[in-house]
């Protein structure tokens, strides 16, 4: 990875995503090939473990879903890449279901502590359990962390993509459980002109904008 001093600092919202180069299950990759199309990259603790299957199996499923809206699905497992393509012949040969992303080794937690998921001393691969959402141009725009014991919604994470694509460039605003075909929200007025003007107290920074569409 680019070596910066913030590189053991978690990513944030707004953040660029440092690129990597690693091994994966569909031979090298590097971070770069992503750039100027929307990207999901999820991470695991471990491979061949239930919610982490559970996972995958999902995403791999709606793969078409992600794909539509030209975003590329990306996974992260601490183990060898040996065990990625153990892993992923055991899911399709016990499922019917093909692991259609490339799935990355990171054995060494190099890239999980240059995403911050880890800290520089850790020996606990548990806390690598996040999901990243990276715009076109290589910038941070979402993120969500999950414990081990909780699964992933893949419903939630398509909404969200949606949402993050829909409101880029400033086209409003997504309020709460905002569903593709949903009203968004007007960005709020910042003048006490604005403010007082308005014949309605709470239209100044609560206002839906037309239906999509």
């Amino acid at each position: 990875m680019d070596q910066q001093d913030s590189a053991l600092q978690p990513l944030r919202i707004g953040d660029r995503v440092p690129r990597f180069v690693a091994r994966s299950t569909h031979g090298p990759f590097d971070l770069e090939d992503y750039r100027g199309h929307w990207l999901i990259l999820f991470s695991h603790p471990a491979d061949f473990t239930p919610v982490c299957t559970s996972e995958v199996l999902a995403l791999a499923r709606a793969a078409p879903q992600f794909a539509a809206r030209d975003c590329r699905l990306v996974g992260l497992s601490i183990d060898s890449l040996y065990s990625h393509l153990a892993w992923i012949r055991l899911i399709r040969d016990t499922t019917g279901t093909a692991i259609g992303f490339p799935i990355i080794e990171d054995p060494t937690m190099e890239i999980a502590r240059g995403f911050g998921m880890v800290g520089a001393d850790a020996h606990d691969s548990a806390t690598v359990r996040m999901t990243y959402f990276i715009d076109p141009d290589g910038v941070l725009q979402a993120l969500t962390s999950y414990p081990l014991t909780v699964g992933r919604s893949v419903p939630e994470i398509l909404r969200v993509l949606a949402a993050l694509q829909r409101v880029r460039g400033g086209g409003g605003l997504a309020p709460a459980d905002w569903q593709e075909g949903q009203d968004l929200l007007r960005a709020p007025e910042d003048t006490t002109e604005a403010v007082l003007a308005s014949a309605d107290p709470a239209a100044w920074f609560y206002t839906p904008l037309g239906k999509e569409g």
